[in-house]
């Protein structure tokens, strides 16, 4: 039998060198039995890595840090963020490490990051580390979400440790390992605005340009004007769609901090995150969310004003005069909602199966109606919008059953079906599976447990979330009625 090579990676450290300021160089904690729960081959395929060499001893040490290979510099980065509307100066990975920048298939350079790997000087009291059941939470959803087309930062590996984690009762420890196209945050803007270094600042923004080819399209006209301008408009073009497509799927991020907004575009930090049951815009699922400063349909307004934490970071970049600079910024962050409305509205109407024939206002108008009946009758989502092809093809009665208001469903459909709406169409864009809340439970129960099956055959479900295929039945059932109100917790 042959025994796979160790595996050959070469991490390069750009962040490290390129921003000293802002990486502390540290050191992964020692797993004292690792044993891998979760890797995702195609995605370290893509990454140039080899499965099987990750699976060796040597493989597992890499995904825990322990083992990096020569020339790498894993570095806790330094940033700061607004925690539900209150300003930490200096917040950074706490039980976090970026192991270092690697280039995928495609020529693209990505972050490989460990969550879950112990303290380091930015831990503020937590034990740095993490539980099995909230790195398997962000590995199912992470990457229910890239099958959907959002974008979002990918999961590569969980590894359990071997170590117990002290939470509400002792619970069996894992890591992490994940991949971004960067861990760029509006954090990371506010910290080197704090700090009062221009340079520092200026350094970030010519990082963060490069890093994501800020300039390379539309934003091409800008750059040669004013680069960081470009960049915070590409920001804000970025977060705009973002958002608007976790609307259209009802994604609840559950802590939308400042820290946890990417320069990117791509979801990250999957803590007390969830996906709508029956639809309610006051939805709230995090325990610490009190006063629902995240609820599900607040999550547009927050990405604003998180939008607007970032201009204050960049005026500096933007003009020498502060006082120009503010309308500067001004004018740039007027264009999210105009961004939003739109990837919203292309959303909707492709949900409904509509052509570019109608215009946007019926697709709104249409859409805000069709929200008000589901909110009014506590209707599942997911359900309504896969169930909503049957009728466009004739069977619009399991459709209505969902309603008890029969009239002002009927009302709507036969606005709805006016317009010929396309059945084979939304069947390609509203799916059949996401991770229900009460399976994501019921996987990572089992899996601390040591049963990864009902974990596994969740993943085979919702990372192939619009091929409706036989025996998967329950996965694309919504909740149990004795299900109960659904809470998450950050992990910590």
């Amino acid at each position: 039998m042959s025994v796979a090579p160790p595996p050959t990676v070469s991490l390069s450290d750009r962040f490290a060198r390129e921003l000293g300021e802002m990486a502390l160089p540290w050191q992964a904690e020692e797993a004292p039995e690792p044993r891998l729960l979760a890797l995702n081959e195609p995605l370290a395929t893509g990454l140039g890595l080899d499965p099987a060499a990750l699976r060796t001893p040597e493989g597992l040490r890499l995904l825990v840090g322990t083992g990096v290979p020569d020339g790498a510099t894993p570095v806790a980065q330094a940033y700061a963020g607004h925690q539900f509307g209150g300003f930490a100066p200096r917040l950074g990975d706490g039980r976090a490490l970026l192991l270092g920048e690697l280039v995928d298939a495609e020529g693209r350079l990505r972050d490989l990051h460990l969550k879950g790997s112990g303290r380091t000087p930015f831990a503020r009291g937590g034990d740095g580390l993490a539980a099995i059941g909230p790195m398997l939470r962000e590995y199912v959803i992470s990457e229910a979400m890239h099958a959907l087309g959002i974008p979002t930062t990918r999961s590569l590996a969980v590894v359990a440790t071997g170590r117990q984690v002290r939470r509400e009762t002792l619970l069996p420890g894992a890591v992490l390992a994940r991949v971004a196209s960067s861990h760029l945050r509006v954090g990371s803007f506010q910290y080197a605005r704090v700090t009062d270094d221009l340079d520092l600042l200026r350094r970030l923004a010519d990082h963060a340009i490069a890093r994501h080819r800020v300039g390379a399209g539309e934003e091409g006209a800008a750059r040669a004007e004013n680069p960081y301008l470009a960049l915070f408009e590409a920001v804000v073009s970025a977060q705009a769609s973002l958002v608007a497509s976790w609307m259209l799927v009802g994604f609840v991020h559950g802590v939308m901090n400042t820290d946890n907004m990417t320069i990117s575009g791509e979801t990250i930090d999957y803590g007390p995150c969830a996906f709508l049951d029956a639809f309610d815009p006051a939805t709230v699922y995090s325990s610490i969310d009190t006063g629902g400063r995240y609820a599900y349909g607040n999550q547009p307004l927050v990405a604003e004003w998180n939008l607007a934490r970032l201009a204050e970071a960049l005026l500096p970049l933007l003009h020498d005069d502060e006082a120009q600079a503010i309308p500067v910024a001004v004018e740039a962050l007027r264009g999210f909602r105009p961004r939003y409305e739109a990837a919203w509205t292309a959303g909707m109407r492709a949900k409904l199966g509509l052509t570019a024939a109608s215009d946007d206002d019926t697709v709104a108008s249409l859409a805000v109606d069709l929200l008000e009946l589901l909110h009014r009758d506590h209707v599942d989502l997911t359900s309504f919008f896969r169930g909503l092809a049957s009728a466009a093809r004739g069977d619009a009665e399991p459709t209505r059953l969902l309603f008890l208001d029969l009239a002002g469903i009927d009302g709507w459909l036969a606005r709805w079906r006016a317009l010929q709406p396309d059945p084979d169409g939304m069947d390609r864009v509203n799916p059949v599976y996401i991770p229900r809340n009460h399976l994501v439970e019921e996987a990572l129960d089992a899996a601390t447990g040591g049963d990864l099956g009902p974990l596994d055959r969740l993943l085979d479900a919702v990372t192939a979330p619009y091929d409706q295929r036989p025996g998967l039945e329950r996965y694309a059932a919504p909740a149990p009625q004795d299900f109960g109100v659904y809470r998450t917790f950050c992990g910590t």
